[in-house]
């Protein structure tokens, strides 16, 4: 039995695989500037966020019709049931579509086909969080948003995201507060490489639910109080936080301090086409590096369903199976 696993930190287009960015090239006749996988393999050593996500746009390229965003989201599903997901919470940034001349609805259509069909196809549960990027301008994120809301077409929640340092959070308090005034859920990147602050403003001026990365919250004890207090979660990428050069090895990663210190944190793998590997992957290398064993692998777990967006009922589901795990492991 697999430990069942929620993932809640996860970017489709960050799924985008070396071998299905060249099966979409070829389907859209678009050229690519690397003649084989292992130069494109190559480029995927990143000195910060900024080297990485020049990189991650570029081959976004690819992605032109309806069906590649369906396929997109389908090889990450196939992918998160063989780690043992059970549900997840998906990012999708339209505007890093739409910027580059794709409809809207071909992007957001393409994913929500393949999610509709996620429990079914792959035993995942699933829900759509659309998240919109920070330096872009506010507005257009109102306009996408006003968009998506007009469109007939279902999401759970927003998100922001992308380069986070001179863009804080009060910068889109318009777009949240709609999203609130219609039901939407809100969760926010901070604390990643941002200060402090952001995750303070993320969460009095956005409103947000949960905080995305957040591991420079640990810099302000008054902010860790908080985040204990209120259960806040923390959506917490180790991979992405070593490969983005936000930590310098894994064995420095503060994921079992934020653990002993009663934090909400959770496991994710955030972009991990690019970062070197799937949810399983980073839990598997934690209980290398940290020997964190089954109770704090089923610790983990349980942090993830109690940040999830899921209802109680699903929740406590999905928590018998989690304790059922644990006790095949005595």
């Amino acid at each position: 039995m697999k430990l069942p696993l929620v993932e809640l930190h996860l970017h489709i287009e960050g799924t985008l695989e070396p071998e299905l960015i060249f099966e979409l090239a070829e389907r859209n006749a678009v050229v690519l500037p690397f003649a084989t996988l292992a130069e494109l393999r190559a480029q995927y050593e990143f000195t910060d966020l900024q080297s990485f996500l020049n990189l991650y746009y570029h081959n976004l390229d690819v992605l032109r019709q309806a069906a590649d965003f369906t396929d997109l989201t389908r090889a990450y599903l196939s992918r998160a049931a063989d780690a043992g997901v059970r549900h997840a919470e998906i990012f999708f940034d339209p505007q890093a579509h739409t910027s580059r001349g794709i409809p809207l609805l071909t992007a957001l259509g393409g994913v929500a086909n393949a999610l509709g069909t996620s429990v079914p196809d792959f035993g995942i549960s699933t829900k759509l969080i659309v998240t919109f990027l920070r330096d872009r301008p506010a507005n257009e994120a109102l306009q996408i948003l006003r968009e998506i809301l007009a469109s007939g077409y279902t999401i759970d929640g927003v998100g922001l995201d992308s380069a986070e340092v001179g863009y804080p959070p009060e910068l889109f308090e318009e777009v949240f507060a709609l999203a609130a005034a219609n039901g939407l859920r809100r969760v926010a990147h901070a604390g990643e490489e941002g200060p402090p602050e952001y995750v303070w403003s993320a969460l009095d001026r956005l409103g947000v639910e949960r905080i995305d990365h957040g591991i420079r919250s640990l810099e302000d004890p008054a902010l860790v109080e908080r985040l204990v207090r209120e259960r806040v979660p923390l959506t917490v990428c180790p991979f992405s936080n070593v490969r983005l050069r936000a930590i310098d090895t894994l064995a420095d990663h503060p994921i079992v301090r934020m653990l002993d210190l009663g934090l909400l944190a959770t496991v994710n793998s955030d972009d991990p086409a690019y970062f070197g590997g799937y949810i399983d992957d980073n839990l598997a290398a934690l209980d290398a590096e940290f020997g964190l064993g089954p109770d704090r692998l089923a610790l983990l777990a349980r942090n993830g369903i109690e940040a999830s967006f899921l209802d109680p009922a699903e929740k406590a589901a999905l928590g018998a199976d989690v304790d059922a795990w644990r006790a095949a492991q005595a």
